[in-house]
């Protein structure tokens, strides 16, 4: 199965629904959000069974109930929450299966899965490498929603995080990255990598509780909001629908 960019169920159809599309870029509709800031929540909806996992486990545990507080303000300021999501190298994965698995008894990331589980209208991503963008369709998303700036979110703040992070500041969008909202196997590595994105990809580090959000204001008829920076499409994959 490819990448696909959708909300992460289609249970309510008519909900996404544009009544001229000739007003809105997105002639297909896939993204009927406008925003010019959504939040990127990076491999959140992960079973962490692997070498490593333990101690990761150990550092997002406060990681996710951070997230979730600030997942839940963005929603209601009327920011989307984007997921971007590993395969886990199974190339018939889906998006609500990978959920429903990670969300088992005896799964070590249940706690995190929980805590952050995706809503109705959230959007995902699923990507077969580290950074977000890669060979997926994150690019043209953020084109049809109009994102200027991304909230970078999840873990490892020192691989797939930083990995977007760079892609993200290539294509000149400005960066928050709240240092209670990543995590890495070590705090010591999150101290680092965090420095890091400061320095070299100029992004804005601050606690969750510190980002305010202004209500996205509603497009009058005719009318969206103008682009802040030029967005190549470099992926040529179609876009995914759930069945």
């Amino acid at each position: 199965m490819h990448a696909g960019i959708v909300p992460w169920t289609d249970r309510e159809p008519k909900t996404y629904m544009r009544t001229n599309r000739n007003h809105h870029p997105d002639r297909l509709n896939h993204a009927p959000d406008k925003s010019d800031t959504a939040l990127l929540l990076i491999d959140v909806i992960n079973d962490l069974e692997f070498d490593g996992g333990e101690k990761l486990l150990t550092q997002a545990l406060p990681m996710a109930a951070a997230l979730s507080e600030l997942k839940a303000r963005a929603k209601r300021a009327g920011i989307p929450a984007i997921y971007a999501n590993d395969n886990f190298g199974r190339w018939r994965s889906d998006f609500p299966r990978l959920v429903q698995y990670c969300l088992g008894e005896k799964i070590r990331g249940k706690p995190i899965v929980a805590q952050l589980a995706p809503d109705p209208d959230d959007y995902f991503v699923l990507k077969p490498k580290h950074s977000a963008f890669y060979q997926t369709n994150l690019d043209i998303l953020l084109n049809y929603l109009g994102v200027s700036t991304l909230i970078l979110t999840g873990m490892a703040a020192d691989i797939c995080v930083l990995f977007t992070a760079n892609d993200a500041y290539m294509r000149d969008l400005q960066l928050i990255v709240p240092p209670d909202c990543v995590a890495s196997e070590r705090a010591e590595q999150n101290r680092l990598v965090l420095k890091l994105m400061q320095r070299v990809l100029k992004a804005e580090i601050k606690p969750s509780r510190k980002i305010q959000f202004n209500s996205q204001p509603k497009l009058g008829k005719g009318a969206h909001p103008p682009r802040k920076r030029a967005i190549r499409e470099e992926s040529g994959q179609r876009l995914g629908k759930l069945p």
